[in-house]
């Protein structure tokens, strides 16, 4: 089984390196690393594109523009089918989502119990480490405001740490995906569930970002919420 793990970055210079030694440190089979950067002004694909000149396993594609986290991924999810990969994998290149826990993540696929398997930080097992709390509060009225609307039964909704499953992830035509912005984990998820794939949720624990600053405010998640309700009336 191929797996391929993609990454979308923008000024990620301070946390790529580490990050892609410790994926390939994991000893995956038949493994490779998918760097998605939008011309990251700190050199973040600089760096990615000297590792891969000496790594095979890794490879960059670096979008000109128009920039966005949703275009991104978009276009890393695309590019990971065509690199034929069985397996694929979402994840954050900050240091939040922890690379030691992805061989649990991939487990249900590789055994065929789920089509889309999320690292969730709200079911027993998972947490959060290092957040204020105003932004736990905002995120959970976030996630509940998600699962009512959508009907998504998942408790994490705004997960970005995912693993999906070739065909599931054909299943859900990536390449019409809309999403400029982070919005696309939940626009992706929300095709998953209408689609009627199987999906199961394994516990993480998530750390704010090693280096460098979020891209995600507060204000800027709570915006998202309005376009909930234009994502459930588009079909």
């Amino acid at each position: 089984m191929k797996i391929v793990i993609m990454i979308p970055t923008y000024d990620e210079a301070g946390n790529i390196e580490s990050l892609i030694s410790r994926l390939f440190a994991l000893g995956l089979d038949s493994c490779e690393i998918l760097v998605v950067d939008d011309k990251s002004p700190d050199g973040t694909g600089e760096i990615v594109a000297d590792l891969a000149t000496r790594d095979p396993r890794l490879h960059l594609l670096s979008r000109p523009g128009p920039r966005g986290r949703g275009y991104a991924g978009r276009d890393g999810f695309i590019r990971a089918l065509e690199m034929g990969a069985d397996c694929i994998v979402e994840m954050d290149g900050d240091g939040s989502h922890d690379p030691d826990l992805l061989p649990l993540l991939l487990d249900p696929i590789i055994r065929s119990q789920a089509d889309v398997v999320v690292g969730s930080r709200y079911v027993a097992g998972g947490g959060v480490e290092g957040r204020e709390w105003f932004r736990d509060i905002i995120s959970g009225w976030a996630r509940g405001y998600i699962r009512i609307i959508l009907g998504i039964p998942v408790g994490d909704p705004t997960s970005g740490y995912r693993v999906f499953g070739r065909e599931a992830l054909r299943e859900i035509k990536p390449e019409t995906l809309s999403a400029r912005d982070p919005f696309i984990v939940t626009e992706v998820l929300y095709r998953c569930h209408r689609t009627g794939l199987r999906i199961r949720e394994v516990p993480i624990i998530f750390r704010q970002r090693e280096k460098g600053v979020s891209k995600l405010s507060s204000t800027v998640l709570a915006a998202y919420l309005f376009r909930v309700w234009k994502l459930k009336f588009s079909g």
